[in-house]
């Protein structure tokens, strides 16, 4: 089976001619690289959709979603519930980015593609279940995990986020949850001041939030140190049945917005790690869906080498 690829020319239009580091470019710079690599020909595609309001409720309040349709009918700059800059387009642009993502795991799911990754923006792990904020508006991962269980049966889903901030909005969704595992690797201090190492879950979800906050200049040793030495253990224990990977590439040296040292190699090495957890205990599912990375050379280049990692996991491996 091939890898999938799911894009949409659409998600180019959030935030079209504004001056902002989440800038349409992005999605030109994934995608270029990824077409000058050779890898959008050794995938499969996986068309987008839109995703329907009940599904945006597996994870976000009624409310939310009138405050989000309001603030963006009514042309105002940003959400008014924080710090995401929106368009006339952007609820439109939004619910394409959260539809196609759960095409994405139906895809993996029904065996139709081994893995997939989702070249999506708005990014969205920085949104809870009420708030928007840190350029998201919906919360894709977290809405494909949830839908993940409720569309395909399955009862534990592990999300590994390496976006160099921190993944507080599907911590907050999935922090009293036990059958969502959310391990997250991130710089520290930096936006949005979450993700202690102390914050493990509470209740039924008590131990299935780990998270390895790290300084600035920290690279390969901490991050897939932190993967291979604690992330790997914990899905001994776990065994999830779907892997989910919150993919940020602002962790990667040269960042505009963050200050860690990963490099392309690197990204693919936390690509097969995360492949191989999956192979032991997933059946090899495997859904990836892009977050940060807002230096437009470094992102296209490190979104390569995780598509590549995920088209053929053993070539370029030492």
């Amino acid at each position: 089976m091939a890898t999938g690829l799911m894009s949409d020319e659409k998600y180019r239009e959030h935030l079209k001619g504004c001056d902002h580091p989440e800038r349409p470019e992005r999605f030109d710079a994934v995608m270029g690289a990824l077409s000058r690599a050779g890898l959008v020909e050794k995938t499969t595609r996986v068309p987008s959709r839109d995703a329907s309001e009940d599904e945006l409720l597996l994870c976000h309040t009624p409310e939310y979603l009138r405050i989000v349709k309001r603030d963006v009918l009514s042309g105002h700059p940003y959400l008014s519930t924080g710090d995401t800059d929106i368009t006339l387009n952007s609820w439109d642009v939004a619910v394409r980015a959260a539809g196609g993502v759960l095409n994405a795991v139906d895809a993996v799911c029904r065996g139709a593609v081994k893995n997939a990754f989702c070249a999506v923006r708005p990014p969205g792990h920085h949104a809870n279940a009420g708030r928007g904020m840190g350029f998201c508006l919906f919360n894709n991962v977290a809405i494909a995990a949830r839908y993940a269980q409720r569309q395909h049966g399955l009862s534990r889903v592990m999300i590994v986020d390496w976006d160099v901030h921190h993944g507080n909005g599907t911590q907050d969704i999935f922090y009293a949850d036990g059958s969502v595992f959310f391990f997250s690797t991130h710089q520290w201090p930096l936006y949005p001041g979450t993700g202690r190492a102390d914050e493990t879950g509470e209740g039924p979800g008590t131990g299935t939030t780990m998270n390895f906050p790290f300084p600035a200049g920290s690279g390969r040793k901490e991050i897939l140190g932190a993967v291979e030495g604690s992330l790997v253990p914990a899905a001994e224990r776990y065994r999830p049945e779907l892997l989910l990977i919150s993919a940020g590439f602002d962790s990667r040296i040269g960042d505009l917005l963050g200050r860690f040292i990963l490099t392309d190699a690197d990204f693919a090495d936390l690509t097969r790690a995360v492949m191989e957890i999956a192979d032991k205990h997933a059946g090899g599912r495997v859904v990836s869906m892009l977050e940060g990375g807002y230096n437009l050379e470094g992102l296209g280049s490190a979104a390569a080498a995780h598509v590549g990692a995920l088209v053929s996991p053993t070539s370029g491996k030492v």
